[in-house]
């Protein structure tokens, strides 16, 4: 299958998300990402002029095979000016890779990328995740991020009223082992499709 085609079919598949990307862009000054688990997302090099992608998945190592048809793709539909770079480390992001830190860390229902690659996180950079596997409530509950905000279902970020937020109907403390043996995300009584986390150190 050409490889465009596949990802145009997988981008209507799973929605648009260069708007989400382009406002936290917008919001935090972003000028380098990584996304680890990124499957054949290649939206955030859309807005983004640096993006490291870690994959494990055959499919997803097929794909970033063609990169002068990704690389053609990228130069028509990038929304910035002048130059970019795409890199692409075909291997588990639980391994260590000489990666230089990002601004921008991408979490999209790849596990608990919050945790595993945060090294590569520029102190002050942005973690933008889910709660699909559980990654926002490990964050939230990690001494080493802070919540700063959630984007709302028009890709919208609200940074206030952030405290009914990782909050149960009945009130009790997270059980982060349940969370890491299930990989899954608690239900709150409020909750978001995607969350922010600025890391601190």
């Amino acid at each position: 299958m050409n490889i465009i085609k596949e990802f145009k079919m997988y981008q209507a598949s799973i929605g648009d998300r260069t708007n989400l990307y382009k406002n936290v862009v917008d919001a935090f000054q972003i000028k380098s990402a990584l996304y680890p688990g990124s499957h054949i997302d290649i939206m955030p090099s859309f807005v983004i002029s640096d993006v490291t992608y870690i994959d494990s998945f055959k499919g997803t190592i097929a794909f970033f095979k063609e990169m002068n048809s990704i690389y053609g793709f990228i130069e028509k539909n990038k929304v910035f000016d002048g130059d970019f770079k795409l890199n692409f480390i075909g291997g588990d992001y639980r391994e260590r890779f000489e990666i230089e830190k990002v601004d921008l860390l991408i979490s999209q229902f790849a596990g608990f990328i919050g945790q595993e690659t945060k090294r590569y996180l520029k102190k002050g950079g942005i973690l933008l995740c889910n709660d699909s596997h559980g990654d926002a409530t490990l964050a939230y509950c990690d001494e080493d991020y802070e919540f700063v905000g959630v984007v709302n279902p028009s890709n919208e970020i609200e940074t206030q009223n952030l405290n009914s937020y990782f909050q149960f109907a009945r009130k009790r403390p997270i059980d982060i082992q349940k969370v890491k043996e299930t990989m899954k995300g608690p239900k709150y009584k409020e909750s978001a499709e995607n969350y922010l986390f600025k890391k601190m150190c």
